[in-house]
């Protein structure tokens, strides 16, 4: 694991298809070649900051050489070189596309002209993607994918390193060398990504808690206002995996301290030690803001053990200077301050640099870059858990170090209008771990509840569900501080994002195997059409959730939104239970509590029930079935959640379903794999989402329990408890016969029900007529009645039919009624 992220051991390089005295080639994959010249023919075999593997599978190619050129050809590309040419120039090196690939011709130096974009160092001052620091629009760096077809990294320039224990930065000779790395890939983005992870290293998985819920907030906490806030999160039932501590943890004032602090500051924090041990007892990890570009200074508790280590008379009270490149200031900084505070109970750092560019004795150096380095694989060479990181893009190879820190954005709807494209393009470059100040950071003096609900629905749906703000009285963001409404919006969403949690640690397994970010494109599985690029901020979220995400105000308590909705499958609308075709375009309306997560059909997905954090192991695991299709699939990804050898220690689950008429056949396969405190036996749950009542069930041929949920129309059986190692198999039988549309139920109902609420506080005093008290009470009814399924929907379908005319019974004036209509129906009611 080490060597694949930064190691800089020099090895022989593999799948050198020729080689003479000023230049080699390599075949990475069949779309990816490197290609080098030296004048002196010493060719590089150390890592770059880029290219940390040397060593690549087999790949199938053809040479042919001779006395005038050189050509190497494979599945999709052939490179021609003209012998003892020198230099690469356009006159003599091209690669051209292989027979039946997408079709391209380059030579070097042309340029393409459809560059999909990569991502940016930080947001910070953003309002949207306008950078109110320097007062123009922000340009992201180029990434690695575009519509052309291919790519070319010019490694020429960049940074390797060297062979030390722990690998550290060297200079390229400046020979005029030329070390370049070539992709073909036609429209098949996801192969590109995958073949840059060859040569230039994996995505580490994060943590599984790095998943769950962030608190953050720039404040003076003292501890016992943090265990204030713990203790309200217990209180309401909220789950929380990491708390965040902002620069306060230190002093800040002249002579003790300033943005740059190594010392816990006592007036807040009497006993440190004892504070983390209660947060650790509380299964939370914890990550401490740092911004060293300031040294070391004098007055620093640590100061006397740094100086003695830097070879500095303590007794001088020189302070320290900070320099990155300083590999002994770097171990020193580890041993005498860091590490004793890990020990004590620190998970991981929150970098946050933003002080100059570029290192003071190594030039052209990037800071940001190399403390991304030097941070992680110290996480890595010395914890004993998984190391992650949490700081800025620094640059391509930056992937290696895992969470990026989004920086300072405005509170406004043009940041998070921009969040979804931002997060999503930045897979192209694989830094798909972005982590943003949900509901902004600065720029206003107090939280609109509207903005901040629908951004924390989208943090639902992003890599990092973090909320921050700047100091500021009037950001508060801790869910009870808002109203009813909000409080469970914002509630509810915290519940969904830990209820996916099994879907999502999965698809970051996907990520470490194949490149592919959890948030990416849509142009990544739908190249050949114009809507995946044009609807920049739709994204898949893993390989069986879409997100359109609502990113404007709403207009008479509805959001409109416009959603593509690709060929290829049908697609399930989470939230109302609607069954919307693929291949069109939608409108579609969305109340406050409502969101627009699109589930292809006939997906299986493992969920969680409710847990307060995501440190176990063997939490129930719900397997949900969507309508859609006949059959369907999943590979359950589980490993111990904090262990550095999850690359060979994990196990799979296989999920699966048919449907043969109208019995349904659910398989929980046999686990296969081995991981560190893997649970033995399990507890499953199948649940059946928006279909009828069954007339049986049975778990390996024997009765079964199970529960139905008239309100989300979902069924719940309870598998028996059995070895994890042994198949399980639920068969679910249907009543023969017509089943009455249900379509969309589940939203209106709910809509109804709400609204009826609402009704009664419009008039206090009102009875419901037969047809509305029903209609509010039909999922209700079918809980209790399962056996009167069919006959309740079927009544409730025709009621919602000749809706108009039951208010009108029910004596509503005009006003009221066109309310109550608007409320169950959306904009669509006098339509």
């Amino acid at each position: 694991m080490l060597l694949s992220v930064g190691s800089a051991l020099a090895q022989a390089v593999s799948n050198v298809a020729y080689k003479d005295n000023s230049v080699r080639f390599t075949v990475i994959s069949d779309g990816t070649l490197r290609m080098e010249y030296s004048p002196d023919g010493k060719f590089t075999d150390n890592r770059s900051f880029v290219a940390v593997n040397r060593q690549y599978p087999h790949v199938n190619y053809k040479i042919k050489a001779d006395n005038r050129k050189v050509v190497i050809q494979t599945d999709k590309l052939v490179l021609t070189y003209k012998r003892n040419s020198g230099k690469f120039t356009p006159s003599n090196l091209s690669v051209v596309s292989a027979r039946k690939f997408f079709k391209f011709s380059w030579r070097p130096g042309m340029q393409q002209k459809g560059n999909l974009m990569g991502t940016y160092r930080t947001l910070d001052g953003c309002d949207g993607d306008y950078y109110s620091y320097e007062k123009k629009k922000l340009q992201l760096e180029k990434g690695l994918l575009a519509t052309d077809g291919w790519t070319l990294i010019d490694d020429s320039r960049n940074f390797l390193f060297d062979n030390s224990e722990w690998p550290w930065v060297e200079k390229r000779s400046s020979d005029g060398g030329q070390d370049w790395y070539f992709m073909a890939y036609g429209h098949n983005y996801k192969s590109a990504l995958k073949d840059f992870t060859l040569f230039s290293g994996k995505v580490p998985m994060p943590p599984k808690y790095a998943f769950g819920y962030w608190w953050s907030r720039y404040w003076s906490y003292s501890d016992d206002e943090l265990r204030d806030v713990i203790d309200k999160f217990k209180a309401y039932d909220i789950p929380l995996d990491v708390l965040v501590i902002d620069m306060d943890w230190h002093y800040t004032e002249k002579g003790k301290g300033s943005w740059t602090g190594w010392t816990w500051n006592r007036r807040l924090f009497p006993d440190p030690p004892k504070l983390l041990n209660y947060l650790h007892d509380d299964q939370l990890d914890v990550t401490l803001n740092l911004h060293p570009a300031e040294g070391v200074a004098p007055y620093e508790e640590q100061y006397p053990a740094v100086a003695r280590d830097m070879g500095v008379d303590p007794a001088s009270r020189q302070t320290i200077p900070w320099v990155a490149s300083d590999k002994k200031l770097m171990t020193t900084v580890f041993k005498d301050i860091l590490d004793p505070m890990h020990r004590q109970g620190v998970s991981f750092w929150w970098l946050d640099w933003q002080q100059w560019p570029y290192d003071k004795k190594v030039d052209s150096l990037s800071n940001t870059w190399w403390l991304n380095y030097v941070f992680f694989t110290h996480m890595q060479r010395e914890g004993e858990d998984r190391p992650m990181l949490y700081h800025r893009w620094g640059g391509l190879g930056n992937h290696r170090y895992q969470i990026g820190f989004s920086g300072d954005t405005k509170i406004s709807w043009n940041s998070l209008d921009y969040q979804p494209y931002f997060n999503s393009t930045a897979s192209n470059v694989l830094y798909g771990y972005w982590s943003h100040d949900i509901g902004g950071h600065m720029g206003a003096d107090h939280i609109n509840p509207e903005l901040f609900a629908r951004w924390m629905q989208f943090g639902a749906v992003s890599a990092v569900m973090r909320t921050h703000t700047t100091k500021n009285a009037g950001l508060r963001k801790e869910p009870w501080v808002f109203n009813d409404t909000i409080f469970n919006v914002l509630r509810n969403t915290i519940l969904q994002r830990y209820t996916m949690n099994p879907y999502i640690y999965t698809m970051a397994r996907n990520t470490y195997d194949t490149g592919v970010s959890l948030c990416r494109p849509m142009y990544y599985d739908y190249p050949e059409n114009k809507e995946a690029y044009s609807f920049r901020d739709e994204y898949m979220f893993g390989d069986d959730m879409l997100i359109a995400p609502v990113t404007k105000p709403m207009k008479d308590g509805y959001a409109e939104q416009k959603v593509w909705l690709p060929a290829g499958n049908d697609w399930y609308e989470w939230e109302t239970g609607t069954l919307l075709k693929g291949g069109q375009t939608v409108t579609r309306y969305f109340k406050i509590d409502e969101y627009p997560i699109y589930i292809k059909a006939g997906s299986i997905l493992p969920f969680l029930g409710r847990v307060k954090n995501l440190k176990g192991t063997d939490d129930d695991i719900y397997v949900n079935i969507f309508p859609g299709a006949d059959k369907g699939s999943f590979s359950l990804y589980e490993d111990n959640g904090n262990d550095k050898d999850y690359a060979t220690n994990y196990a799979r689950t296989p999920l699966s379903y048919r449907y043969d008429g109208n019995r349904l056949t659910v398989t929980v396969g046999a686990r296969k794999g081995q991981y560190k405190d893997m649970p033995s036996e399990r507890q499953f749950y199948v649940c059946v989402n928006c279909k009828g009542v069954p007339s049986s069930v049975t778990c390996g041929g024997e009765k079964a329990d199970y529960s139905y949920d008239g309100n989300s129309l979902k069924l719940t059986v309870k598998v028996p408890v059995t070895s994890c190692s042994s198949e399980k198999q639920v068969v679910i039988t249907y009543p023969a016969g017509a089943v009455p549309d249900l379509n969309g139920f589940i939203g209106t109902s709910r809509r109804l029900r709400d609204a009826v609420v609402g009704l009664k506080y419009k008039d206090a005093g009102i009875v419901l007529n037969e047809e509305l008290g029903t209609m509010a009470s039909t999922g209700r009814s079918i809980t209790y009645y399962p056996e009167k399924f069919s006959a309740l929907v079927q009544a409730f379908n025709d009621h919602l039919k000749n809706l108009p005319a039951i208010l009108k019974e029910q004596k509503l004036n005009d006003a009221n009624s066109q309310w109550f209509l608007h409320e169950v129906l959306g904009p669509d009611a006098g339509k």
